[in-house]
């Protein structure tokens, strides 16, 4: 499974940046072949809107099944469930920290979107 991790930085080390829309960088990996890719995600960091929808077209530009993040606005978590991508929120500590929890079972899908636009 491709999973994109919200990073503040471009290694599995580097913490998960609580912001999804907002992220410095995104971290696509494939969990079965642990292959990974680094994206910067500086477009966004500034944007006066629309930062959390381009985010998320670009989580499903890198392929993702899935998409691990401390928060997510409503309107990137429509985005990313219209592209069929599982979003997880809540998401902690390292990157590396957080896929281990996903292959644990230690993360729950979220229902919908844990703060409101422009957080």
């Amino acid at each position: 499974m491709k999973v994109v991790i919200s990073a503040q930085g471009p290694e599995m080390d580097s913490l998960v940046d609580p912001r999804f829309g907002r992220a410095a960088w995104f971290l696509c990996v494939d969990t079965e072949t642990g292959s990974r890719e680094a994206a910067r995600n500086e477009q966004n960091l500034n944007a006066v809107q629309g930062a959390g929808i381009q985010s998320a077209q670009n989580a499903a530009n890198l392929g993702a099944e899935a998409v691990l993040t401390g928060h997510c606005g409503p309107k990137a978590f429509r985005v990313l469930k219209a592209a069929g991508i599982k979003v997880y929120v809540g998401v902690e500590g390292t990157v590396a920290e957080a896929l281990e929890k996903l292959r644990a079972g230690k993360l729950q899908e979220a229902d919908g979107a844990d703060v409101e636009g422009h957080w």
